[in-house]
């Protein structure tokens, strides 16, 4: 197969899993009329339609899924290979991917990342945050994060957090004309400011627990947000209440901005871990994963 084929099959391989060329466009730092002249000469070459186009979304044809399924883990093998050669040399070399929430990335993977960078000049990092739960393998992410109750069987997990305290709160200003509430009858009284899942479209159901039962709230309020720093900052403006992680919320709790309620409801989760394949990996990744991993103090 010519070298251009190869590259070729690279950029329809990227479009395929983005589904969008936009969005493959960005990430391979291309323009997306250069992807798609490129993808049409490659279905040209090979003589079979390889994307299904339309106003709205790409997907593959069947053509385009037997590339997918036989080509691509083949050319992953010639990529891991390339790595393991890399890492023959004195300094890790390579890019780490890695996808979790916007809040974690802010307030524990980068304080623990930016110090390796200036190390390590041919290490490279690229973050995407997102709510959605994300097939890493698909995705071509290196590394996932989530609570360690939700790490699938056939990941290897490193702990990234100890277990996670939840919290409703609401700005004083919130209570003035409103009594605190003390139960779940109490709270759908409330403007609560709900949070919409990426992945389902859905609004979170708050996950609540007392004396040992597990319950659900299903928040009713003007306001939803997909990012929790968003309803955090309406909560401090007064706008209702929020269930959100004490990592959010401690500074403002302890400034006075924010009072925690119904503390007897709000449950401790399993701490966040990262994720990744339990396969060979680079040196690279091996010194993000050490660089993140949750050391008690």
């Amino acid at each position: 197969m010519a070298r251009d084929n190869i590259n070729d099959i690279l950029v329809f391989l990227a479009v395929a899993r983005e589904r969008s060329f936009t969005r493959a466009a960005a990430r391979l730092g291309m323009t997306q009329s250069a992807l798609s002249h490129i993808v049409r000469s490659l279905e040209q070459r090979l003589g079979v339609r390889l994307l299904t186009r339309t106003t709205r979304s790409v997907s593959p044809t069947e053509a385009g899924e037997r590339l997918i399924q036989n080509v691509a883990p083949k050319l992953e093998e010639i990529e891991a290979e390339i790595a393991d050669i890399s890492d023959l040399g004195d300094k890790p070399v390579g890019t780490v991917r890695i996808t979790a929430i916007d809040h974690v990335i802010e307030r524990i993977l980068w304080p623990r990342i930016a110090p390796l960078l200036p190390q390590y000049p041919d290490l490279h990092v690229e973050f995407s945050a997102d709510y959605r739960i994300v097939d890493i393998a698909a995705e071509r992410f290196d590394i996932g994060v989530r609570h360690g109750d939700q790490v699938d069987k056939d990941m290897i997990a490193v702990r990234l957090t100890a277990d996670v305290q939840m919290r409703i709160v609401g700005a004083p200003a919130y209570f003035e004309w409103r009594p605190k509430p003390a139960s779940l009858q109490d709270l759908v009284k409330h403007n609560c400011i709900g949070l919409r899942l990426s992945s389902s479209g859905g609004i979170y159901a708050w996950e609540l627990e007392h004396a040992g039962e597990a319950l659900e709230a299903r928040p009713r309020g003007q306001l939803i947000f997909n990012e929790a720093a968003h309803q955090v900052a309406a909560a401090v403006s007064g706008a209702g209440l929020a269930f959100v992680p004490d990592e959010l919320v401690a500074e403002h709790i302890a400034a006075g901005r924010l009072v925690s309620v119904m503390e007897d409801w709000c449950p401790r989760f399993a701490g966040l871990h990262a994720f990744y394949p339990s396969r060979r990996h680079s040196r690279a990744l091996a010194l993000v994963i050490d660089a993140i991993r949750h050391r008690p103090d």
